[in-house]
């Protein structure tokens, strides 16, 4: 029989078969001859193929066409008459010699074939019993260390062979899992993983290789390579082996694939219980602090009126805690809102109110904060009303506007600019400062992030984050980018996209719904 695995039979002759059905003719001749007055010839050619039939049976088509042939001659030399001679007396006993050879030689190749459908259903069976187990190895495994493993020893006992499976990284760079013990050709593995077809022994591509590549394909995409290496001597896997490599390979892949969407749901789970904890420590801390600031900015500003007038000394310290406990007021204002924003907790009051509403009352609220910094607006006139909750639109220009003012130098200009393309409103922001960081543009809109890490510049970096989740609320979007004059950075720029709506055609006061 073949070997398992599918592998062809090796093309040398088998001499114990041969033997056998010589040795197997030659016993039923010998005893059928002192059976002679008792067996018509018709009986003994059934024996003779009766032979034919256990030798097909078990050793395959050569050996069963061997045994015709012989059985045939023997017939013909001990039990046709003349007998011990191979002369023919009645002619139609030359007849009977080519029914008997057809009839062995048709019954010697249906057993044959019968017997090699019969292997080929057991090794069939017998692989997909080790997929099972392979399968079902694979489902508990949490690791892709696990997986490689399991792959490992189900190849090794399958095909004799040496495996290593590497496994892609999220930007697509191969690295071998733990156990391998195939020589791998990275060059042809990337190759394989690459363009996602086989490479290496047996392919087209390299077939000299000392290694097949098997591209781990899962449904959403190629998780890696599996490198099969044959034993020393052994042929190139056929047609049979590589559906079987192909169907373990796909058996890793998903493997790998499961894992790869366990660890994600995993992470995604902790960020979101991180930030729901985050949310709600900050939302705490906020409503606690809130009390005591104002009682500080109470007491100060008390302090500023007290009679007899304070020593310009002790007025000093009075404005700057004034200063600080309105800018702390501000930092658990923004908190609070963030928590509030993030939580779904606020409710947007929209009403259809001009642009230029909304920024004028932003630079009146900054007019401190900008002090000598020239800040020029230019709305175009052809300008829709929108529909705005009014005090947290507000919100979003003053901390653009602050935001300007603490990364740009004193005196610089600020400009603010806003016209309408087709269904959206675009309005920009711009300064003349630094700019913003190479690659983090969409980065500083995150909660708790800053232009420059360490800085003396106050704020924990939430402004940016409330500007983006209330322009969301509102349906628009918002980015940043660096202005240029050719390579050089000339400030940053803050542009939003809001939608336009259909405003109302009667007095504007009507609400958005």
């Amino acid at each position: 029989p073949s070997p398992r695995g599918g592998r062809p039979a090796a093309a040398s002759p088998d001499w114990r078969g041969h033997g056998a059905a010589l040795a197997a003719c030659a016993l039923t001749a010998l005893l059928c001859t002192p059976l002679r007055p008792w067996l018509e010839l018709s009986n003994t050619v059934m024996l003779f193929l009766l032979v034919v039939v256990g030798v097909a049976l078990r050793y395959g088509r050569s050996p069963a066409v061997l045994a015709a042939f012989v059985g045939v001659g023997l017939f013909d030399f001990f039990f046709v008459p003349p007998r011990y001679s191979f002369a023919v007396s009645d002619v139609q006993y030359v007849l009977t010699f080519a029914v008997m050879l057809v009839v062995a030689l048709v019954i010697g190749q249906l057993t044959a074939g019968l017997r090699f459908q019969a292997d080929e259903a057991q090794r069939r069976e017998h692989g997909m019993r080790r997929l099972y187990e392979m399968a079902r190895d694979l489902s508990a495994a949490l690791q892709p260390e696990q997986v490689a493993e399991i792959g490992s020893r189900f190849l090794t006992a399958e095909f004799r062979a040496q495996v290593t499976v590497l496994a892609a990284d999220d930007e697509g760079h191969l690295h071998p899992l733990p156990g391998g013990k195939a020589a791998v050709d990275m060059a042809v593995a990337q190759w394989a993983f690459d363009r996602g077809e086989p490479a290496g022994r047996g392919t087209d591509t390299l077939p000299a290789g000392a290694c097949l590549m098997l591209p781990l394909r899962a449904p959403m995409r190629s998780r890696g390579v599996l490198c099969v290496e044959p034993a020393a001597g052994e042929p190139a896997p056929g047609p049979g082996q590589r559906q079987l490599l192909q169907t373990a390979a796909s058996l890793l892949a998903i493997s790998l694939e499961r894992i790869h969407y366990i660890d994600v749901a995993q992470a995604s789970t902790l960020q979101i219980e991180s930030e729901r904890l985050r949310n709600s420590l900050l939302s705490a801390m906020s409503h606690d602090l809130r009390t005591p600031l104002a009682s500080l900015q109470g007491l100060s500003e008390t302090l500023a009126w007290t009679e007899p007038p304070l020593a310009p000394a002790q007025q000093q310290t009075v404005q700057a805690i004034q200063q600080s406990a309105r800018r702390m007021s501000a930092l658990v204002s923004n908190l609070l809102d963030m928590a509030r924003l993030e939580a779904g907790a606020v409710q947007l009051r929209r009403d259809w109110l001009p642009l230029e509403e909304l920024v004028g009352s932003a630079l009146a609220e900054c007019q401190a904060l900008l002090g000598t910094r020239p800040v020029t607006v230019q709305l175009a006139e052809d300008l829709p009303l929108l529909a705005l909750d009014a005090t947290l639109f507000e919100r979003v220009f003053v901390n653009l506007l602050e935001n300007a003012a603490k990364y740009t130098p004193a005196g610089s200009a600020i400009e603010i600019r806003a016209r309408r393309e087709g269904a959206e409103v675009i309005v920009q922001v711009d300064d003349h400062g630094p700019g913003l960081p190479p690659g983090r543009e969409e980065a500083v809109f995150e909660k708790f992030e800053r232009g420059q890490r360490e800085s003396a510049t106050p704020g924990v970096g939430l402004g940016l984050a409330i500007c983006r989740a209330i322009v969301q609320a509102h349906g628009g979007r918002i980015q940043g980018q660096n202005r240029r004059q050719g390579e050089q950075v000339v400030g940053a720029r803050f542009t939003l996209r809001l939608p336009v709506g259909q405003p109302p055609t009667d007095d504007g006061s009507a609400l958005a719904g």
